[in-house]
């Protein structure tokens, strides 16, 4: 049994008042004792002792799976998924590996409970973002632990959560803990690419495993650390901006890069893109952002900044308050559509005028924009028809999930018995995940950010040295298995 010291239960049907006598507890009476479900989770969950077990393991195993390279391009997520299969097979849990593409897998694992209540899904991808070894002071394939820190590409993002879900899984099963709802673990690839054969083609190839969910668990959501060793808030993601990426493209005359042509595409997309990059698109206030603000001002120690933030239509109208809400880049990307010019590309030579140049720009639309609409004012603004916009594929419109569920319910009530002074509020990712794609189905999805993380934490995540600390692995871990039990149990 791992080392769970369980004790033997009774299980009672609820609403009956026949009960099954449990065999005796240990000492000197031997009179059958009754217990109800609920109390049976509680004292078949670990104890202290097997907390700080169970930390070194989800150590160990973020470790491994974080020296599976798992870059995206390619990916090669099959490799991961075996991985993960394997771990589970060892405690008697059976996942089913798609291979949809050559390379591209994603995993299927179910924990039965008696059906009685809907399941629940445990969300996390497999790919992780080009790492470049020259700006790392570790391999970012090494999973090095150093420093009190577990070290590699994915640690946030989001390797770690995902042996959060796996360790809950692991645990559920070894405590054999009664479930009134399935647990299912699902590990896609391609999230990192917005599109391919990860969740979408979960979504749509293979709907019956999932469809059935009342719940999903995400990331998308995040535990603001104070540095201190409290927590400032927890942000459950209910909602998230709609990518609408797309490509600019200029063209003109080829020719020798010695003698410059009036009509050279690299000029004229450079003017196209400096007008785009100038403009700041309007400041909007979602109902998700508004009540998101309102909430932060309840933490804020400033009494002007708190004033803002507590009325922050208001605000925008003032310049002063305007300019210094928007100086955050968060709370910028909250409160309008977002435009970054990530790519650039004209001529393989440098004595070549090219007779095409091109541009990849990242836009990000608030909640109920619509991007046949912001299209042609983007148009407007980059002022030259000669230069064209094109989609680079299928967008899909924000989505939003209720903050009045049983789930939404336990993350704050577990959240609170940790750090009850701890704000619990919503959040609008600035980004987006594959929660979109079970939201759509009808399925309320939620992002949890398990693991407290700084300021400083969080830059790691797609940039450089990404790491999460032990400690916060060992909190998220029981952070996780407490939100799904509470869900799940009888």
């Amino acid at each position: 049994m791992h080392g769970f010291k369980l004790i033997p239960l009774v299980v009672l049907v609820a609403g009956c008042a026949a009960r099954r006598p449990a065999p005796p507890l240990a000492g000197p009476s031997s009179a059958p004792v009754y217990v109800t479900p609920a109390a049976a989770a509680l004292l078949a969950a670990p104890t202290e002792a097997d907390w700080a077990a169970l930390g070194d393991e989800a150590t160990a195993l973020l470790s491994q799976y974080l020296r599976i390279n798992t870059t995206n391009p390619p990916g090669n997520e099959i490799v991961a998924a075996r991985w993960l299969a394997q771990v589970l097979r060892r405690d008697g849990i059976e996942a089913r590996i798609f291979e949809p593409a050559p390379g591209k897998a994603n995993l299927y694992a179910r924990l039965a409970g008696d059906g009685s209540s809907r399941p629940i899904i445990l969300l996390n991808h497999m790919d992780v973002v080009l790492a470049s070894p020259d700006y790392w002071s570790v391999d970012p394939f090494s999973g090095l632990t150093k420093d009190g820190y577990i070290w590699g590409r994915g640690s946030l993002d989001m390797k770690g959560e995902a042996i959060a879900q796996l360790m809950t899984m692991l645990i559920l099963k070894r405590a054999h803990v009664p479930l009134r709802r399935d647990i299912i673990f699902l590990a896609t690839s391609d999230e990192e690419i917005g599109a391919g054969v990860g969740a979408a083609w979960i979504a749509e190839q293979q709907a019956p495993l999932v469809k059935d969910a009342e719940f999903l668990l995400n990331e998308g959501g995040l535990t603001r650390a104070d540095g201190h060793g409290g927590v400032e808030f927890y942000g459950i993601g209910t909602t998230e901006k709609s990518p609408f990426w797309l490509d600019v493209t200029a063209h003109g005359t080829a020719g020798h890069g010695s003698r410059p042509t009036p009509d050279n595409p690299v000029h004229r997309l450079v003017r196209a893109l400096n007008r785009i990059a100038a403009w700041q698109t309007p400041l909007t206030v979602t109902p998700a952002a508004e009540r998101s603000f309102r909430d932060l001002a309840t933490i804020e120690r400033d009494t002007t900044v708190r004033r803002w933030l507590s009325d922050i239509r208001a605000a925008l109208r003032d310049s002063v308050a305007a300019r210094y809400i928007t100086a955050d880049l968060t709370y910028n990307a909250l409160l309008r559509n977002t435009i970054s010019i990530t790519g650039l590309k004209g001529s393989d030579k440098t004595n070549v005028i090219p007779p095409v140049a091109t541009a990849a720009i990242d836009v990000r639309l608030l909640p109920g924009q619509d991007p046949a609409a912001f299209l042609p004012d983007l148009m407007r603004v980059m002022g030259d028809s000669a230069v064209s916009i094109r989609p680079q594929g299928p967008n899909w419109p924000a989505t939003e999930s209720s903050t009045e569920t049983e789930m939404f319910r336990a993350i704050a009530a577990v959240a609170h018995a940790r750090h009850p002074n701890a704000l619990v509020t919503t959040l609008m990712l600035p980004g987006f995940t594959d929660s979109h794609y079970f939201r759509r189905m009808g399925i309320a999805s939620y992002g949890l950010g398990p693991f407290p993380l700084t300021q400083g934490d969080s830059r790691g995540v797609h940039g450089n040295d990404e790491r999460v600390s032990i400690q916060a692995l060992r909190f998220g871990v029981r952070f996780y298995y407490d939100v799904v039990a509470r869900v799940a149990a009888k």
